[in-house]
């Protein structure tokens, strides 16, 4: 007996399938897996974020991902962009492309489509997409092998601060214990998803790394604005005493001007006087806070979806609105083949392989948006080409104009499913075999009479093709009988000539056709086929009852 090779995953290690069953990152009471977080924002300054970046540099990303969380809670603006590229992704229709046109792996295909199906999906593809801000996510796969199948049952997503990366590249993610010591990720097990906004380490190519740098000068700005709006957003109130005033009634008139609004307040006496300087241009001055803070969410902008039109409501021009749309298109489009990429090597591939074993060739997701096409146009340009002898995937087809294929016991549209003409049949056949079985199956109803009644009459000739077509019990003996026989080129000659004879809309359309498909190709077994075709329409006038003259 002979023993299926070991599974191994993408790094080159043994797959052990005992270990995929259990929940392996859950978070632990008491444990260095814990849910709890601090805030490392709270009086940040440059002198500590630049401590921050440089731990996460060597391996210690703790207060850079809680960092990279706080800036998310904090700041709307980042926020809202990096929302918007995360949802734009996960948002989009995805499609899966079979292997090849081979039943099992059609029927794979279908297997992952089903999940997809998943209403789920959506918010567990939101968070792979973690990865984009912070620069890398992990997610766990959940598998289901409750009736002997391997299947995820769903996807765990999993906090990126209980994992770290070897020692030795900073590249190859590791899982903490429950005892905080590092441990190699089990095969099959995560999704590790690394779309990078820059190359480099996993650590540093998130979009976080420069959100921080953002969030923290306009924090201070946003600090001093409403210091600015305060002073000189109020009345300053003055309380004056007179003379002989107790400190009683000092007292008395500092609490009535300080409690009318705000902090501006203060007493003098009556003989004394204060002189205020004030700024020429209030409005001015609180417009640098303004256009300060714009301009480092505009950067933010830039970085996250690259461009600012679709954010901050300015073209800067004519045509530029669409240009930066384009912008913000590619990114997305740019997102999405990572994805797609991330979700065939963690899951697709895994879950195959854990089901069937090792496969030559695996179906793959597309997460993609549909261009806007004429399908119509699309669909002829096909039928043409066909015609002429190209060959294209069935599911290819199907896949492209979003339909499922049929299966054997679906109802065919525009067909009657209880009596199907044999002859309309071979219009709709797939392959060339087929159409040659249902027409060499004509041919040979016509040929029978011809070569075993030579010399008979028309009526004798009519008697004689009844006869023979009443000894056969089915159709598709014959055509099978005869195509057993057949020569392979005259069935992929008989299958170009169907399909033009239904592309053709003239018979000097055809005719073009015909010069074009067989042009300098040897036409003997064409002729001989017409001339089959001739004899077996003239036969046909003498079954329909036609007065044909014996001659």
């Amino acid at each position: 007996m002979t023993r299926k090779p070991a599974l191994v995953d993408q790094y080159g290690r043994p797959v052990q399938r005992r270990e995929l069953r259990k929940e392996q990152a859950a978070a632990t009471l008491g444990g260095v897996r814990s849910p709890l977080t601090t805030y490392p924002g709270d009086g940040l300054n440059p002198v500590r974020l630049a401590n921050i970046l440089r731990a996460a540099d060597r391996g210690d990303p703790v207060q850079y991902l809680e960092l990279a969380e706080t800036i998310e809670e904090r700041d709307p603006h980042y926020l809202g962009v990096l929302g918007t590229r995360r949802r734009s992704v996960s948002q989009i229709d995805i499609t899966v492309e079979a292997a090849s046109d081979d039943p099992l792996d059609v029927t794979r295909a279908e297997l992952v489509r089903d999940w997809l199906k998943r209403d789920e999906l959506q918010s567990e593809l939101f968070d792979i997409l973690d990865t984009i801000g912070k620069g890398y996510s992990l997610t766990e796969i959940m598998w289901d092998t409750s009736e002997g199948q391997w299947q995820p049952a769903y996807l765990e997503y999993r906090d990126p601060r209980w994992f770290r990366f070897d020692r030795v590249s900073l590249k190859r993610p590791m899982m903490l214990d429950e005892n905080g010591q590092e441990q190699e990720l089990p095969g099959f097990k995560f999704i590790f998803a690394n779309i990078k906004a820059k190359s480099g380490l996993p650590l540093r190519s998130g979009l976080a790394r420069v959100a921080t740098w953002g969030w923290m000068f306009k924090a201070f700005t946003q600090r001093d604005w409403a210091i600015f709006t305060q002073t000189y957003g109020q009345p300053l109130r003055v309380g004056k005493w007179g003379a002989g005033a107790s400190e009683d009634d000092k007292d008395t008139l500092f609490n009535a001007v300080a409690n009318i609004a705000g902090d501006c307040a203060a007493i003098i006496p009556e003989s004394m006087s204060i002189d205020f300087v004030e700024t020429s241009n209030v409005s001015a001055s609180s417009s640098l806070y303004l256009d300060r803070a714009e301009y480092l969410d505009k950067q933010i902008s830039k970085a996250v979806i690259g461009q600012t039109a679709t954010t901050d409501a300015e073209t800067g021009g004519l045509g530029s609105g669409k240009e930066h749309r384009e912008v913000q298109e590619d990114i997305e489009t740019a997102d999405a083949k990572d994805l797609s990429a991330v979700i065939n090597r963690d899951l697709v591939r895994p879950w195959m392989q854990l089901e069937f074993g090792r496969l030559q060739h695996y179906p793959r997701i597309i997460i993609a948006r549909p261009e806007q096409e004429d399908l119509q146009r699309e669909s002829e340009i096909l039928v043409k080409l066909t015609a002429g002898g190209l060959r294209v995937k069935a599911s290819q087809v199907y896949d492209r104009f979003g339909w499922e294929e049929p299966g054997p016991k679906d109802a065919i549209f525009g067909q009657n499913p209880q009596n199907p003409p044999a002859e309309r049949q071979s219009l709709n056949a797939r392959s060339s075999d087929e159409v040659f079985k249902h027409l060499s199956a004509i041919f040979k109803r016509v040929q029978t009479p011809r070569r075993e009644f030579p010399g008979k009459t028309a009526r004798q000739t009519e008697e004689a093709l009844s006869e023979a077509l009443s000894e056969a019990e089915d159709l598709t003996v014959l055509a099978d009988r005869l195509a057993d026989a057949g020569n392979p080129g005259m069935r992929a000659m008989l299958a170009q000539i169907e399909g033009m004879l239904e592309v053709a809309s003239s018979f000097e359309e055809f005719r073009e056709m015909l010069l074009a498909g067989f042009d300098g190709v040897d036409a003997q077994e064409l002729e001989q086929v017409i001339a089959d075709a001739m004899t077996a329409a003239h036969a046909g006038g003498y079954l329909s009852g036609a007065d044909v003259s014996d001659g």
